[in-house]
């Protein structure tokens, strides 16, 4: 499996070494499917350029970014492309790993399974078998290396990058069972774009599998690992914390950069769901629906956790989709995040309804993004709506392709449960309907 993913790799890196080379880079870095206020290099320069005058970054309302990425960047601004290019390699390496010792779990539990004789006679076609798995890492890493989201994210430089190799770090860490660098990495995640919060149930979910301790309330094992877990957490995050203030000298970043996250006061036009309905907003009803649209990256961890306690690692991949779609500034390097986990999910696909008509939907508006941008900013023979109807429906395809996966999941377990092919009392065929 080494040499798969070594040519992979070379592939994906001599792709990116020359568009930076291109004149597309340019282009690239200015389009703003591709960077947002919060991710966009060109802000990130101007940062720079104020921490090098001695003046604080945050001094104006440009940079937007955390005090660890300026500092970063102070001393690894010459070899930006590098970085970024590595910060890519990085992610899907962690995913590889990752999704390899994810699938010797999932082999050792479906194997116990088949020896106690749980699944239903009828079954067995739906179980998965060693050479169907065998290619699964390297699809993932493939599915992150030459998305062209992906690659697109990494010409322009977008930050978003990094805080996709932090993530798949985390769930390297979390999928190996190592408790204290889960709860490092996503502390860092956290710091970085205070979303990844979401992603605290699913770790906890899948560390507490793998140590065998039950989710019973009335258990002291249960407790005392969340304590131990949420002290590493909390503990790291104040770490972090503290050093972004050892460096800055103040606390001006916070309002800043998380400030600035919650209260969406930049406008400008991105792939997400804020920035039209917020321009057309009456200002007295802006708080209340900046907590109704805010709101929704965390209200559905909860009803998700209960439904997939046993299935932490698609319960991940839920949560990553759904920040990508509701998080304030989004942009498609946080897309081809949650898309490099669908071939993990390849034995969903006899139970997928609307997937050829979603991608299909998908690959169209990615294809309109531009043209529509064009016709309304240089051509001026549209408006904001035409772009924010094609934002509109990518988003709703998303939300169709993620529901799709969840229905098909779902489907799949029931049936381990009770049988493909489901019959009535009167033993003719019955059919399953999920509400």
């Amino acid at each position: 499996m080494a040499a798969p993913l070594t040519l992979l790799l070379i592939v994906a890196v001599t792709v990116r070494a020359v568009l930076f080379r291109s004149s597309l880079a340019d282009l690239i870095s200015e389009r703003v499917e591709v960077v947002s206020p919060l991710t966009a290099w060109k802000r990130v320069i101007e940062g720079l350029a104020l921490l090098d005058l001695g003046v604080s970054p945050y001094s104006g309302d440009v940079f937007h970014e955390t005090p660890l990425i300026i500092y970063l960047f102070h001393f690894l601004v010459d070899y930006a492309e590098i970085t970024f290019i590595l910060a890519d390699v990085i992610t899907a390496v962690a995913l590889y790993l990752a999704m390899q010792d994810y699938n010797k779990q999932v082999f050792r539990k479906q194997k116990y399974a088949l020896e106690a004789d749980r699944y239903p006679p009828d079954c067995h076609e739906l179980v998965r078998s060693p050479a169907e798995m065998f290619y699964i890492p390297v699809k993932v890493a493939m599915f992150y290396l030459l998305n062209p989201f992906t690659i697109l994210s990494c010409v322009a430089k977008s930050t978003c990058g990094l805080n996709n190799s932090v993530i798949a770090l985390f769930i390297l860490a979390t999928i190996k069972g190592n408790m204290l660098l889960s709860a490092i990495f996503l502390s860092l995640a956290t710091y970085q774009s205070i979303y990844p919060l979401t992603l605290v149930a699913p770790a906890l979910l899948y560390l507490l599998q793998r140590q065998y301790i039950p989710v019973n309330y009335r258990r002291v094992s249960f407790w005392w690992f969340l304590v131990q877990y949420f002290f590493m957490y909390l503990g790291s995050l104040f770490v972090i914390v503290g050093l972004s203030f050892f460096l800055l000298g103040s606390w001006d970043y916070l309002p800043s950069v998380y400030g600035f996250i919650l209260s969406v006061p930049d406008l400008t036009p991105n792939i997400g769901l804020f920035w039209y309905f917020f321009a057309e907003m009456f200002e007295h009803f802006r708080l209340f629906f900046l907590c109704v649209f805010q709101i929704n990256v965390f209200f559905y961890t909860i009803p998700l956790s209960i439904k997939l306690k046993e299935h932490p690692v698609f319960l991940l991949f839920m949560q990553l989709a759904v920040i990508s779609i509701f998080k304030s500034y989004p942009t498609v390097g946080d897309i081809a995040l949650y898309l490099s986990f669908l071939p993990v999910w390849s034995h969903l696909h006899r139970f997928l309804r609307n997937i050829f008509l979603v991608s299909c939907v998908l690959l169209a508006c990615a294809a309109l993004f531009p043209v529509l941008w064009h016709l309304w900013i240089y051509a001026g023979s549209a408006n904001s709506n035409f772009y924010y109807a094609i934002t509109l429906l990518f988003n709703v395809a998303q939300i169709l392709l993620v529901s799709d996966y969840f229905y098909a999941f779902l489907r799949r377990e029931h049936h381990l449960t009770y049988g493909l092919y489901l019959k009535r009392k009167d033993g003719s065929e019955a059919t399953l309907i999920l509400k």
